[in-house]
């Protein structure tokens, strides 16, 4: 079992709603890096906080990006 800790979960806040960002870039790269793993992997909405509107809006700039080769598909 468990030990059970009293401290409460803070929910991670969305970026791009707390900035005010209304479109993701897929030129943008710094910002997208952010959302994707050390192998080049797309993160998901719990490990990086955003809302399920801009995580979709990452999920198609990440692609985009490395269609246009500006991000790897995959991390040597």
């Amino acid at each position: 079992m468990r030990p059970t800790n009293n401290t409460p979960l803070v929910k991670k806040q969305c970026y791009f709603c707390s900035n005010k960002i209304s479109t993701v870039d897929y030129k943008d790269t710094v910002t997208l890096r952010r959302f994707m793993s050390p192998h080049a992997k797309i993160l998901n909405h719990n490990r990086t906080g955003t809302c399920p509107k801009h995580q979709r809006m990452v999920t198609k700039a990440l692609k985009q990006a490395r269609h246009m080769a500006l991000l790897p598909f995959v991390a040597a």
